[in-house]
């Protein structure tokens, strides 16, 4: 019987009540008040505001802006200023057991304390009780729930994630309420505090494999984490490669899947974002809209974006391969037309190419930062600029500007995939241009090397293609019916090649 590993602690969770250290509350009020400043650099817009009831001094901390001060006020202050207490024990039970709020709980040193009230948390001391009540009554501004933006899907859910955690836990857990789901929640960066989560399923998830995740993360020793791409770095494998082994998606139905299969998402506050790990290579061209129609469409969908895929990377350098050192394997009447509007263009053909795919990257990063109002104008002048004007001045020929066309457009039918086909676009047309077909094949063959040597956290980053798994392959060049894919649902951990 398999042996299940320790469990690996996560990187700074919340400190236990312990030894009296000099970081403990004291119950002394006025000290207290002055080392909590003292650790906030007197920041200004940390609010102190005491209050005396039936004689006895409280003291209410929390930060300008994120608490709901409507909600404060009814659930805690004026409850509180219209009843009577014999002492501060009295005071400190009653805030503590009796006010009406999300989340309560008690804290014993300045650190913990701070850094729940950074968080929208609104601390409660009272003199003479050495120990704190934190209130849960965030209420911060933030973005409201929008459609995705970078899956963009025709049927199903228009939910994506926001940037408070909560919020994005929450929508999660409105989509499995059979509390199979399990979050655990942690924090990065010594200085920042981001609160993050890992999100999984105990019943599908391989311990072998969330040990793992949670040994990568505890590594992470860096003050300030702000995006989840801080984190991937940590949770990808060792080999040198282009292609990502951690997913990435906004929509939270898609993180429910995953989950199921026994995948873990982690979640990060401040990022509309989940990682999702492990994340196989055929991933990149599965979408959700590709489980809301009919089989054979979503099958002709799938071979759609595998054949858009090798035609980004791969088209222009073969393009330039061919007319340069193979002329052969054209038509005539295709070489003479190419041949006609390449006679009047000053540069070879491999310069040829690199300018204007240069230029494209340009235009497409401007058209990528610019304020919305004036984004279209880099589509216009990018139409004028190498559609007509380029040609019409002979710098780039008519064919090289199609063939940026088609490559251009078949990028965005799989955008996950479009960092390391953007790089290795460039490097097949100047293997093109300097060595043919031979080398691009050779160059072929090392990177179809590197990517089955890849293994994302004890898993074949080309599985089930390679090693074959018959049953999972019911869902990656094309797509089975649910009547199929419903009676079992895949586990990584049950793939070949599995270390799971």
């Amino acid at each position: 019987m398999k042996k299940t590993p320790p469990k690996t602690p996560l990187p700074s969770q919340s400190p236990q009540p312990g030894p009296s250290d000099g970081s403990r509350l004291t119950g002394d009020l006025n000290r207290d008040l002055v080392v909590i400043r003292e650790k906030t650099f007197n920041t200004s817009d940390l609010i102190t505001r005491p209050i005396t009831v039936c004689g006895i001094r409280l003291c209410l901390v929390m930060i300008e802006g994120m608490v709901d001060l409507n909600k404060l006020d009814e659930a805690l202050i004026r409850p509180l200023l219209s009843r009577q207490f014999p002492d501060a024990d009295a005071v400190f039970n009653w805030v503590e057991q009796t006010a009406v709020v999300g989340d309560v709980k008690d804290i014993y040193e300045y650190d913990q304390l701070i850094s729940l009230v950074m968080t929208g948390f609104m601390a409660v001391l009272v003199e003479g009780v050495a120990k704190s009540v934190v209130m849960g009554v965030q209420g911060y501004p933030y973005r409201s729930i929008s459609e995705p933006t970078a899956e963009v899907n025709e049927k199903g859910s228009r939910e994506s994630f926001t940037e408070p955690i909560k919020i994005n836990l929450t929508m999660i857990r409105r989509r499995m309420r059979s509390g199979g789901v399990k979050f655990e929640m942690f924090e990065v960066g010594t200085v920042s505090r981001t609160s993050a989560c890992l999100v999984y399923d105990p019943g599908a998830v391989s311990p072998e494999l969330l040990g793992e995740v949670r040994k990568r993360l505890g590594r992470i020793r860096m003050e300030t984490v702000l995006d989840v791409g801080y984190l991937q770095p940590y949770l990808e494998g060792k080999p040198l490669s282009l292609f990502s082994e951690v997913g990435t998606t906004e929509r939270p139905d898609t993180v429910c899947a995953k989950v199921q299969e026994g995948r873990v998402a982690v979640l990060l506050d401040g990022t509309p974002y989940a990682l999702i790990v492990p994340y196989l290579f055929a991933e990149n061209f599965q979408s959700f809209d590709d489980y809301a129609r009919r089989p054979y469409f979503a099958a002709l969908i799938r071979l759609l974006k595998y054949a858009s895929f090798l035609i980004s990377m791969l088209l222009p350098g073969l393009y330039v391969a061919i007319v340069t050192y193979h002329p052969a394997v054209l038509p005539h009447a295709l070489l003479f037309n190419i041949a006609s509007a390449e006679e009047v263009i000053p540069f070879p053909l491999m310069l040829e190419a690199l300018i204007i795919h240069f230029l494209y990257e340009i235009m497409r990063e401007a058209g990528l930062r610019l304020p919305r109002p004036v984004g279209h104008a880099v589509s216009i002048v990018g139409a004028l600029v190498i559609g007509d004007a380029a040609v019409t001045a002979g710098i780039i020929g008519a064919p090289m500007v199609m063939v940026v066309a088609m490559t251009a457009i078949s990028s965005f039918v799989v955008p996950s995939l479009y960092e390391p086909v953007a790089v290795l676009r460039f490097a097949f047309i100047i293997l093109g241009g300097t060595t043919g077909l031979y080398g691009m094949a050779l160059v072929m063959a090392a990177l179809l090397v590197n990517i089955c040597r890849s293994n994302s956290l004890g898993v074949p980053y080309t599985a089930p293609i390679s090693p074959l798994t018959p049953r999972a392959m019911r869902d990656v060049f094309i797509r089975a019916g649910w009547k199929q894919l419903g009676l079992r649902v895949m586990r990584l951990q049950n793939m070949r090649g599995s270390d799971l």
